[in-house]
C-alpha cells in the first residue's frame, strides 16, 4: 500500500500545534525528527543500544512527518495544511524554515521503522513510560505508563510532558480530583491517576485527541477514574479542583487563568508547561493577574514549566 508523507521542517516549539493540525487532516500516524536525540544523554538502564544516524536527522530545526492513505490524500488536504501551519504564526510561535514537502512511501518504510527510536524511558523519580509493543518488568515501586505514539500525539517524553509528569508525581495525592485541560494523548491524566487521583476530567477540543486520550486510560487501565470529553479549555467546567494541569501553548494558558482560580481548591496547585523561555514572563503576569502566585518553576532545555496557587 502506497502512502503520502508530508514533511514539515519547523522547530521544536511549534511541533504540538504542526501535529495536531496534521492529525486534525487525517494523518494516520506523525513522527518527529529532532537533532536533539543524537545528543541526548541517556541512562542505558534498560539493556538498550541506541544507534541513531545523523543523516535521519535536519541539520537545524525538526522535521515532523505525517503519514496519509495515498487514496485519501489530495491537493485540498495539502492546501489546508499549509494554510494552517501558515497560521501559527499568528500566535508568535517561531516556525523555522516552515517548509512543506509531500512524497509517497510504501508502508513497511514507515508504520514499523520508527519503532528503532522507541524505548522504555524513565522520566522521573518512579514513572517510566513503556512502548506498548515491549515487555517490561517494573522495579519495585515503578509506575508504568504504556503508550503506542503511532496513535497518540508523542512518546510521552518531550520536555513539557516530563515538567508535568514531575510536578504531578509532587502534587497528587491519594483521593486528589484532577483537571487535564487540553489533555492530548491523555498522558497526564494517566499520570494523575497512578499517583492516586479519584476523579479526573481530561478534556480537550479536538476530537481525534478525546479518541486518543480515551484509548490511552484504557490501555493503562485508568479508564474508570478518568473522564474524557471534548470542551474548550475550562468553559462551563464547574468541578473544583485540588489540582489542574495544563501542557498548551503560552498563548493559550493566559486565556483561561481567571478559570483556574475559580476552580482551585484550598491549596490546591495548577501545573502548566507548553511554554517556551521567552515566553514565560507572559505566562507569569496573567497568573499574577489572575489572584495566583507561582510557587515553583522548573525547566528542561527551552522548556519551562510553572506551578502556581491561589494567593491568600
Amino acid at each position: 500500500m502506497k502512502w503520502s508523507e508530508v514533511s514539515i521542517h519547523s522547530t521544536n516549539e511549534a511541533v504540538e500545534a504542526i501535529s495536531n493540525i496534521l492529525l486534525e487532516a487525517g494523518a494516520y500516524g506523525v513522527s518527529i525528527e529532532d537533532p536533539a536525540e543524537l545528543i541526548k544523554e541517556r541512562d542505558n538502564v534498560f539493556g538498550e543500544i541506541y544507534q541513531l544516524n545523523p543523516a535521519d536527522f535536519p541539520a537545524e530545526g525538526v522535521m515532523i512527518k505525517a503519514y496519509y492513505s495515498s487514496d485519501e490524500f489530495n491537493d485540498e488536504v495539502a492546501t489546508t495544511i499549509k494554510a494552517n501551519v501558515d497560521q501559527l504564526a499568528d500566535f508568535d510561535l517561531d516556525l523555522g524554515h516552515n517548509t512543506m514537502k509531500i512524497s509517497e512511501v510504501d508502508e513497511e518504510d514507515w508504520a514499523t521503522a520508527w519503532k528503532k527510536y522507541y524505548h522504555p524511558e524513565k522520566i522521573s523519580e518512579t514513572v517510566t513510560v513503556v512502548p506498548t509493543w515491549e515487555e517490561y518488568t517494573p522495579l519495585e515501586g515503578e509506575k508504568i505508563i504504556s503508550l503506542d505514539p503511532g496513535m497518540a500525539f508523542g512518546t510521552g517524553t518531550h520536555p513539557t510532558t516530563v515538567l508535568c509528569v514531575r510536578a504531578i508525581e509532587k502534587y497528587v495525592k491519594t483521593g486528589h480530583t484532577v483537571l487535564d485541560v487540553g489533555t492530548g494523548s491523555g498522558v497526564l491524566s494517566v499520570a494523575a491517576a497512578l499517583f492516586g487521583a479519584s476523579r479526573i476530567q481530561a478534556m480537550d477540543l479536538d476530537n481525534v485527541a478525546v479518541t486518543v486520550a480515551k484509548d490511552n486510560c484504557e490501555v493503562n487501565k485508568v479508564g474508570h477514574i478518568v473522564e474524557v470529553f471534548q470542551n474548550n479549555l475550562l468553559n462551563g467546567i464547574e468541578t473544583k479542583a485540588n489540582v489542574i494541569v495544563a501542557n498548551i501553548l503560552a498563548e493559550i494558558i493566559v486565556l483561561f487563568t481567571d478559570d483556574v482560580a475559580r476552580l482551585l481548591q484550598d491549596d490546591g496547585v495548577f501545573i502548566t508547561s507548553g511554554i517556551i523561555e521567552d515566553k514565560k514572563q507572559r505566562v507569569i503576569d496573567a497568573l499574577l493577574a489572575s489572584g495566583l502566585e507561582i510557587v515553583e518553576e522548573n525547566k528542561i532545555s527551552e522548556w519551562v514549566s510553572l506551578v502556581a496557587k491561589v494567593r491568600k
